[in-house]
């Protein structure tokens, strides 16, 4: 029996040269009393912290620079669009710098009239608005006394407004909010002059950006970069160009058949209706009819039907007759796919996703379509939507076969079956005589 020690322990074997026996090495995983940290646990740790830092960082920069990026890509497209106008007139001669300025000149004068017809007949409405309100008052006085017998003045009604409690709060919140208003009116004044400013300098400067791009990507990429950008030119361009001259032929209709209603200011609103019905998608169809029908309402409630059952109208021949033919050779995509890409777009950036969806699905869709395959489709009946003449009948039809059968029919068909398969047994069995 191994000596022990006073605790209980066993005793170490002394080593026969008078030495202490090495100590075992500790298991994999159990660190020793003076084990030290791996050199490599700090840098890692101090790696994983900066990159979390710096992804918090860019996260941070990029949610502040959200509307930055969208005026950028707002004013991206806008170049696209000017793009083919800015190279006809530049290959006539004429600097890049000023045939933009050219254009944008265009562009400003065309917008500042439009404001200017739409702010006039706005301010028109409203001044004949509040003058007619006695009228109106009047008129409807009358009524309430006629049928309900009571005695109601339009100078009791007056003063019950002006000492209203609603009147009083509704006069505070709009005197607080003409500073939310002003404010709002100075920060879409410099988002414009940011998108106006970016979008001059991509389009003046073109061939440099793409010669800047280029630069930095190898020959078989530089061409692939290049025509992205011409597919993006030709479809940003040929979709606004086809919107454009949909809007003229709107506006124009529009405007023939307010003015045979006689409705006043016909001109601006057949501008109105062709700009906004074509320009916001999917509701701006009855955005730009909604103010023709009030104004014609002003005149007769029933041409106010009649511009609603016009609106109706043009919008389905719009849909189904003058908008393929127009924009089968801009932008080649399907009526589902369009529709969309311009909801994903809304839910994606807003109105300025819905603006932007259709010319960018169309563009990826011609430049993917270069890298897909295509094969010649098999002539089957069934690619047309036809049965094919060994597919048999229909399920339908076979259980309609089976139901106009009767029940004494089907017995009797089935006991002639089995007659005529015993005559002709009997018949195969017979030999013939020698």
């Amino acid at each position: 029996m191994a000596p022990t020690d006073e605790s209980g322990q066993t005793a170490q074997h002394a080593s026969p040269f008078g030495t202490t026996p090495l100590a075992r090495p500790p298991a994999e995983g159990a660190a020793g009393p003076g084990a030290r940290m791996p050199r490599w646990l700090p840098r890692a740790m101090v790696l994983a912290l900066g990159l979390i830092a710096a992804f918090q960082l860019g996260s941070w920069a990029f949610h502040q620079l959200t509307g930055l990026l969208i005026n950028i890509l707002i004013a991206f497209f806008l170049a696209l669009a000017i793009e083919p106008a800015v190279s006809r007139m530049a290959a006539r001669g004429m600097r890049r710098g000023l045939a933009t300025f050219l254009v944008f000149l265009c562009l400003a004068i065309s917008v500042a009239g439009f404001v200017t017809l739409l702010g006039s007949m706005l301010a028109g409405q409203i001044i004949k608005m509040v003058e007619g309100f006695p009228g109106y008052l009047d008129s409807v006085i009358n009524w309430v006394n006629t049928t309900f017998h009571t005695e109601l003045r339009r100078v009791d009604v007056q003063e019950g407004l002006l000492h209203s409690d609603w009147l009083r709060k509704y006069a505070q919140n709009s005197a607080a909010g003409v500073l939310d208003v002003s404010a709002q009116v100075l920060g879409g004044l410099f988002q414009l002059l940011t998108i106006a400013l970016f979008s001059f300098y991509f389009a003046a400067d073109g061939p440099r950006l793409r010669r800047t791009i280029c630069s930095v990507l190898p020959p078989a990429r530089q061409a692939e970069v290049l025509r992205a950008w011409e597919i993006a030119v030709d479809k940003t361009g040929g979709y606004l160009y086809s919107r454009g001259l949909m809007a003229l032929i709107s506006g124009i209709a529009h405007y023939i058949l307010l003015q045979a209603l006689g409705v006043p200011y016909a001109p601006v609103l057949g501008v109105w209706v062709g700009l906004v019905s074509q320009f916001i998608p999917t509701i701006g169809t009855y955005l730009a009819g909604a103010l023709p029908m009030l104004i014609a309402f002003t005149v007769d409630p029933w041409y106010a039907l009649w511009v609603l059952v016009f609106v109706v109208i043009y919008q389905q021949f719009e849909n189904y007759m003058l908008q393929p033919k127009l924009t089968s050779k801009t932008v080649d995509i399907h009526p589902a796919v369009a529709f969309g890409s311009v909801v994903a777009g809304t839910a994606l950036l807003g109105a300025v996703g819905a603006l932007i969806a259709i010319p960018a699905v169309a563009t990826l869709q011609a430049f993917l379509g270069a890298y897909v395959k295509r094969y010649a489709v098999t002539d089957d009946p069934r690619v047309h939507g036809h049965r094919g003449r060994g597919s048999g009948p229909g399920l339908l039809t076979r259980a309609r076969r089976l139901g106009a059968r009767r029940p004494g029919v089907a017995e009797a068909e089935a006991g002639d079956t089995r007659a005529t398969a015993e005559s002709e047994d009997d018949s195969s069995g017979e030999r013939p005589s020698q």
